[in-house]
């Protein structure tokens, strides 16, 4: 069974900088691309940021140029930096991999920005 553990969120200020971290179990990140996604109140799930393992990586528009996205293969781990935070960023961050078979969530972490 997969499991994602994410880790690192907190309570920042409008312009502070946060690191979330996702462990993967098992022998998925090897052959996944991993994501990050969010949820803020009231708001759908929207994707924030993707790498594949070829290196591909995609960023959600409204986080372009202040979030980066990294894969560690030998922790197993997928990061997510995130610089000039804004409140607009505030919400339930979640670690994700899927396929057509499958797709699995970690158990969200909270960000929240304040002005």
């Amino acid at each position: 069974q997969v499991q994602l553990v994410e880790s690192g969120g907190g309570s920042v200020q409008t312009g502070g900088s946060l690191r979330l971290s996702c462990v993967a179990s098992g022998n998925i990140f090897r052959t996944n691309a991993m994501a990050w996604y969010r949820q803020a109140p009231g708001k759908e799930r929207e994707l924030v940021a993707a790498a594949t393992t070829e290196g591909e990586i995609h960023y959600g528009d409204s986080v372009k140029g202040r979030f980066t996205i990294s894969r560690d293969h030998t922790q197993n781990t997928v990061y997510l930096q995130m610089n000039s935070l804004k409140p607009e960023d505030t919400g339930i961050y979640y670690c994700n991999t899927a396929s057509v078979a499958y797709n699995y969530w970690g158990q969200g972490i909270q960000v929240t920005v304040s002005s």
